[in-house]
């Protein structure tokens, strides 16, 4: 029962972004293009909180989409950035299908401390490059701008390796972009991203009870022992 709720409610919550993105399409607050690109995005949550390598896919496109998008506003940055989450994405496609033991399908498991140090140090250190960069570039929120991009590409990597501390770094980055894209009279976007947070938050969740389910590989204890 609680199953299907859980269904019924990542359902809804994709359903709510579909239609708000055509409204927003509809009325001229966004292009048909940016509508599709959160509708997308949404179904790629959707499917990675349910552990289903689809989300990869979709994902990819997603990133095409996201990158015309960028482009045509002449956002070069972000447009570039989307070419390391295509990269990203295509490496945790191939992760989720044979990084397990044996090139098995991967497990869902807990972020080893050593690499969990090296995700932070390197996103501490790639806020500090973005920062300096987008000062320069007249960026109107430059340190908050590099933080939540660096926060997504360490959130990209861990949810590559199947940590279940994707979600913490994804739900981070969706708190910070409600205010952010509030700040800049961006509401209905602020809207969307606060049905990523509800559903980062649920993907947090679920992956926690299954991990507490599956059976304990060689390669799962080791993280544990590491994670504790």
């Amino acid at each position: 029962m609680k199953t299907s709720r859980d269904f019924w409610i990542l359902a809804g919550l994709v359903i709510v972004t579909t239609v708000l993105s055509a409204w927003m399409a509809a009325t001229h607050r966004a292009t048909w293009l940016e509508a599709f690109s959160f509708v997308t995005g949404a179904v790629c949550v959707w499917l990675t909180v349910k552990e289903n390598v689809w989300n990869f896919p979709i994902s990819l496109i997603n990133v095409v989409a996201f990158a015309i998008v960028f482009a045509k506003a002449q956002l070069f940055a972000d447009a570039g950035l989307q070419v390391i989450y295509f990269f990203l994405t295509l490496i945790g496609w191939y992760l989720w299908l044979f990084g397990g033991e044996g090139r098995t399908e991967l497990h869902i498991g807990r972020t080893p401390k050593l690499e969990l140090a090296i995700v932070i140090i390197g996103g501490l250190g790639l806020t500090l490059g973005l920062t300096i960069y987008l000062r320069r570039a007249g960026d109107a929120l430059p340190f908050l701008d590099a933080f939540t991009t660096a926060l997504s590409l360490c959130a990209q990597w861990l949810l590559n390796r199947k940590y279940l501390e994707n979600w913490h770094f994804w739900i981070a980055v969706d708190v910070l972009y409600v205010p952010m894209y509030l700040y800049k009279d961006l509401y209905l976007t602020a809207f969307l991203y606060v049905v990523f947070l509800v559903m980062a938050t649920m993907g947090l969740i679920e992956w926690l009870k299954r991990w507490k389910l599956q059976p304990r590989t060689p390669h799962a204890s080791a993280a544990l022992v590491g994670a504790t």
